[in-house]
């Protein structure tokens, strides 16, 4: 197709960005006869979910994603695009050499204290926990208050603090309301009823989604406005918020990540897919092997190292910093776009929340259900 003949061609949407939200819209969208266009920031779709292929590995570029829900609906929704494995995400925390299971459970409490009964540790805890008299004022005093000192000086105290690049002292209560503490010896780190990976990475559910609508990948929607709004009746935005309005009330913040990928001529590197680094000291969050997504047996292997980073323009933006004055300045751009009759906001950074994927996907389909009938 010719250039000029793409420009006046007419869209009843405008997609813009290929992510899980940008999908499921478009693959909705197309259903039921419409026609879309989706324009991609990156060189590549699925957003975040991106998987590159090296020597027969499924490498997950943006950092480990694992679907899983509790939600059948979606469960079903997906598994008609493609197959899932049966992957039980199950990852290990390294403290200096110690190695601790995920989610904290039996087999964490008896490796950290001996302990053999859930009584033994419900007693550790309760005597930890009565550290903290009052209302907790920080994170550190949040997650004493929780699972006591010894759980958070290993397991929680320098992940926390690569993660968010401030002092644990530093960080508000809130951003750890609850922590998950099993009283079995089960390493599934998710409770959901539903869990795996799709069989040949996540570009296979992507291009799934996205057949029979036109993609054009480098474009940034931002600076190429007009040209895209007159090609379409209504726009779905899923990208930074404040970038759509100038940041007209000032800049959002983000936590961002950095990636190392090395191939290593092994045929196993941890003997499991994730593994956190816990102490201060280490700079990475957690090491990710891709091949056990997958139970792969490829003859080498694929790691990545995991990075936490102060987030600049220019950077991807991946964890909303969703303090007091980041979300005062968020509700002054959603009210913006609550007033935006062609424009519809979906997705983590247009709604500025972190979002598990079966909750993009239920997001997605519900708004899709609100706007096609």
């Amino acid at each position: 197709m010719k250039r000029n003949e793409l420009i006046l061609k007419k869209y009843d949407y405008l997609i813009v960005g290929s992510g899980l939200f940008g999908a499921v819209f478009a693959r909705q969208a197309t259903d039921r006869g419409k026609r879309c266009l989706v324009i991609e920031k990156r060189n590549h779709i699925g957003g975040n979910l991106y998987c590159s292929n090296i020597n027969g590995i499924n490498v997950h570029v943006y950092g480990a994603h694992i679907f899983h829900t509790s939600n059948r609906t979606v469960w079903e929704y997906v598994n008609k695009y493609v197959e899932f494995n049966r992957f039980t995400n199950s990852p290990i925390a390294n403290y200096k050499g110690e190695i601790y299971n995920l989610p904290f459970n039996m087999n964490t409490f008896s490796r950290m204290w001996g302990v053999i009964t859930p009584e033994e540790a419900k007693k550790k805890i309760a005597e930890q926990r009565a550290a903290i008299t009052h209302e907790p004022q920080n994170l550190e005093e949040q997650a004493i208050s929780l699972v006591g000192y010894d759980i958070y000086a290993k397991l929680i105290k320098g992940y926390t603090e690569k993660q968010w690049g401030r002092d644990c002292k530093e960080l508000p209560p809130f951003i750890i309301k609850r922590l998950p503490v099993r009283y079995t010896y089960d390493n599934n780190y998710f409770n959901d009823l539903y869990q795996g990976i799709p069989i040949g990475g996540y570009n296979v559910l992507v291009e799934a989604l996205l057949e029979g609508c036109d993609v054009e990948l480098g474009v940034d929607f931002n600076q190429h406005r007009e040209k895209y709004e007159n090609m379409a009746d209504k726009v779905v935005y899923t990208g930074t918020i404040d970038s759509y309005y100038g940041y007209r009330f000032g800049k959002l913040e983000y936590r961002s990540l950095r990636f190392e990928t090395e191939v290593l001529d092994i045929d196993n590197y941890q003997g499991v897919a994730v593994v956190n680094y816990t102490d201060r000291e280490t700079p990475y969050t957690r090491i990710i092997e891709h091949k056990h997504f997958e139970f792969g047996t490829q003859p080498t292997t694929v790691i990545t190292r995991e990075y936490p980073a102060d987030w600049q323009e220019g950077m991807e933006p991946y964890y909303p910093v969703n303090d007091g004055r980041n979300n005062q300045l968020y509700q002054k751009y959603a009210e913006l776009a609550a007033n935006e009759p062609k424009t519809i906001f979906g997705g983590r950074l247009a709604e500025y929340k972190y979002y598990d994927m079966d909750k993009v996907v239920e997001s997605a389909l519900a708004k899709s259900e609100q706007e096609l009938g």
